[in-house]
């Protein structure tokens, strides 16, 4: 990945493998936005983003994208607070086509508008031809996962455990869905990082280095 040019880092996670922070920290570093699963729901909600209403938006000759940012003050680097629940309220398996179809034209629009860091919604397959990509899965031991929601979201083991166990049976079946293929099938990234034994700014920095490495 060139990072003086327009580029999009893709990044697929385990829950409880610290992703979202390690994108979001990531996206700090590099100067660039940050988009999840969350943002991207609100977004469709908010502004009724259905496919027929994207197709118009885009029909209008102008960066779609770009406007919708400016109107909403979304600057690169800064999502405003009010855009991002603090949960997604729509899982995976709730998702019908047009809402994929949907997300999809989003995280394109996105991606055209500027260099970012997007989490999540089967970025690695829906860029999987962009000219200046870098796709990365983040993974963690399950006793690790289970520590960290007991930890943040304080409540037990047998819960977080289950709750892991349901969102890891959505997302692969999301996307075995929309893709055909597994999300841990290693061949759909440029970079498998296993957090059980570093940090989130060790994660950050083991990616910067691969990114400065491959623009020598």
């Amino acid at each position: 990945m060139k990072k003086d040019e327009k580029f999009v880092i893709l990044i697929n996670r385990e829950l409880g493998s610290g992703g979202r922070t390690i994108g979001e920290k990531l996206a700090e570093k590099l100067h660039v936005p940050f988009y999840d699963k969350a943002l991207i729901q609100s977004l469709e909600k908010k502004y009724s983003l259905t496919t027929e209403e994207i197709e118009r938006l885009k029909g209008q000759e102008h960066n779609w994208w770009a406007d919708l940012k400016r109107s909403m003050k979304l600057m690169p680097g800064y999502i405003t607070p009010q855009y991002v629940p603090s949960i997604s309220t729509l899982p995976d398996f709730l998702i019908t086509d047009d809402i994929f179809l949907a997300e999809t034209e989003i995280l394109k629009g996105i991606a055209e508008d500027g260099s970012c860091v997007i989490a999540g919604r089967s970025g690695f397959f829906v860029f999987r031809d962009h000219p200046n990509h870098l796709s990365i899965l983040i993974q963690a031991k399950k006793e690790s996962r289970i520590a960290r929601l007991v930890r943040k979201r304080g409540i037990t083991s047998d819960e977080a455990q289950k709750i892991i166990d349901e969102v890891d049976l959505g997302r692969e079946n999301y996307v075995k869905k929309y893709t055909g293929t597994s999300r841990y099938d290693t061949r759909n990234y440029d970079l498998v990082i296993n957090m059980s034994d570093i940090t989130e700014d060790d994660a950050v920095d083991l990616i910067m280095d691969y990114i400065n490495k491959s623009n020598q």
